[in-house]
């Protein structure tokens, strides 16, 4: 009876379905700077204003970081100009492109000038291991927590967003649609953290459950197009025309769980929508624009 008097308390008074934290699942962002991160598409404009913005306006000094891209299209000519043209699309004027497939390059100091004095760094999309095998415990990663330290933005679409990450979804050398591949570590800018772009456009929304299956300490954050997640400490918030999907063991709706069908702790997830704002450490809402 008294268990059943504290379900029936949940209900009228919490909108929030919630299982006990352990302290391994604790989940967090960097301390300093922004982080966002960007599920694909680009229709909407606000996102990379919004990455402009915080990188310095005017006088943003980006590093644009294209390593997840194919060779085959890196190589052809037309690559580079087709990428400087994507950037100007956002009136990004002063960028420089910072590129290499060997990972003794990114502990050279000369390569990684452009970025000890850059406010923003923008990973494109492409295959996220190539970061991994190219950047991951080097001075090039060093530089980027650095960049953050001083209160830069790094900003990712697509899987160049997955690579925020301490855990990398979509990591497989072989099949970049596989949720669990060959490299499961990212560059960590999170921590307990895994994110899958493209989420509902692709109908992803369950892959997610396998890498929770394997690490139960993992927060899962899967963002649709043209939506991302803009990070600061261990709160972001949602802005863009679709929605972020919560993997927290949670259940979560404004208008609170009465009438609500919620199935099985392992199989939960919510929606949060433009203007949301949520708590990684807490694995909560802690805001909500109706």
């Amino acid at each position: 009876m008294q268990k059943i008097a504290v379900f029936l308390f949940l209900i009228v008074f919490s909108f929030n379905v919630k299982s006990q934290i352990l302290p391994n699942e604790v989940s967090y962002g960097y301390p300093n700077g922004t982080l966002i991160a960007i599920g694909g598409g680009f229709e909407d404009h606000l996102i990379m204003e919004e990455f402009k913005k915080i990188a310095g306006g005017e006088t943003a000094n980006i590093v644009v970081i294209p390593t997840g891209l194919g060779d085959e299209f890196l190589k052809q000519d037309s690559a580079f100009i087709k990428l400087r043209k994507y950037l100007k699309r956002y009136e990004i004027e002063n960028f420089t492109f910072l590129h290499t497939r060997d990972s003794s390059q990114a502990n050279d100091d000369e390569f990684i000038k452009p970025l000890k004095t850059a406010t923003g760094i923008f990973f494109t999309g492409g295959s996220p291991w190539r970061h991994v095998d190219s950047y991951l415990n080097t001075k090039v990663q060093d530089e980027m927590f650095k960049l953050l330290d001083r209160g830069g933005v790094i900003a990712g679409t697509s899987r160049g967003g997955s690579i925020l990450g301490s855990y990398l979804a979509r990591g497989d050398s072989k099949n970049d649609e596989k949720i669990i591949g060959d490299h499961e570590t990212g560059l960590g800018f999170f921590t307990n953290v895994a994110i899958d772009p493209h989420v509902l456009v692709r109908n992803r929304q369950f892959d997610m459950f396998d890498i929770l299956k394997k690490q139960q300490e993992i927060l899962g954050i899967g963002i649709d197009e043209n939506t991302a997640i803009i990070v600061k400490g261990d709160t972001f918030e949602v802005i863009g025309t679709s929605y972020v999907l919560i993997y927290d063991k949670t259940f979560w709706s404004s208008q609170g769980l009465e009438n609500k069908n919620i199935p099985e702790e392992n199989c939960l997830f919510y929606f949060l929508k433009s203007g949301d704002k949520y708590n990684m450490n807490e694995r909560k809402v802690v805001s909500n624009r109706k």
